[in-house]
C-alpha cells in the first residue's frame, strides 16, 4: 500500500472509531468520508461494506492496545498493570459496541478477531503475572477472573452515571494486593496505601 493510501486508511478508521464512539454505529459512510475528508469512494477501496470497516476498527483497537501494553510492560509491575487495566475498561465502551455488531453480522473475519483477542489477553496475563510477582496484585486472580472483572467493571461504568472512573478505581482497590490496598481518608476518598 502506497503512504498516501496507508495513511487515509489510518484517517478514516480514526475518524470512524470517533464517529462510532460519540455518535452510534448508524452514522452512514458517507458521513464518515466526509469527516475525514476523502471521497466514498476512498472509504469503499479500504472497506467495502460497514460491516468491513466496524472489523478493521476492531483489529485496529486491539492492535493499538497490545501494542500500549508491550510499551507499558517496562516500568513498574504494578503500575503498568493499573494503568493498562484502566486503559482497556476505559476503551471498552465503543468496543462492546462494535463487537456487539460484528457479532450478529455476515461477512466478517470472526477468526481474525478472536486470534487478535486471544493475544490482546495473553498480554494482559502477563502485565498480571509480573504484578503479582511484584506484589500488586493479590496472588489469587487468574487472567479468567480479569476478563470477568473486566466486562463487570464496564457495565458498572457506563450504568453508575455518576463520576467517571469512579468504578474502576473501586474494581483497582479490590484487585491489589492487602500490602497494596488503598485506604479510606476521612473524607471518604480512596487513596493508595504507603
Amino acid at each position: 500500500m502506497r503512504a498516501d493510501a496507508r495513511r487515509n486508511r489510518a484517517r478514516l478508521l480514526d475518524i470512524a472509531q470517533q464517529v462510532f464512539a460519540t455518535e452510534g454505529l448508524a452514522v452512514p459512510i458517507d458521513e464518515i468520508a466526509k469527516r475525514a475528508g476523502v471521497g466514498i469512494g476512498t472509504v469503499y477501496r479500504h472497506f467495502p461494506t460497514k460491516e468491513a470497516l466496524f472489523e478493521a476498527i476492531v483489529l485496529d483497537r486491539i492492535q493499538r492496545l497490545t501494542d500500549l501494553a508491550a510499551n507499558t510492560a517496562t516500568g513498574d509491575p504494578g503500575e503498568a498493570f493499573f494503568t493498562y487495566f484502566r486503559c482497556m475498561i476505559e476503551a471498552g465502551s465503543v468496543d462492546k459496541a462494535l463487537f456487539d455488531t460484528l457479532a450478529v453480522s455476515a461477512g466478517v473475519d470472526r477468526d481474525a478477531i478472536l486470534a487478535a483477542s486471544r493475544a490482546l489477553l495473553t498480554t494482559l496475563g502477563e502485565l498480571l503475572t509480573r504484578a503479582q510477582a511484584a506484589g500488586a496484585v493479590r496472588p489469587d486472580i487468574t487472567p479468567a477472573d480479569l476478563k470477568a472483572i473486566m466486562a463487570g467493571a464496564l457495565a458498572m461504568e457506563r450504568q453508575s452515571g455518576g463520576e467517571p472512573g469512579r468504578m474502576i478505581d473501586i474494581v483497582c482497590a479490590g484487585l491489589r494486593a492487602e500490602s497494596e490496598a488503598p485506604t479510606r481518608s476521612e473524607s471518604g476518598r480512596v487513596t493508595p496505601s504507603g
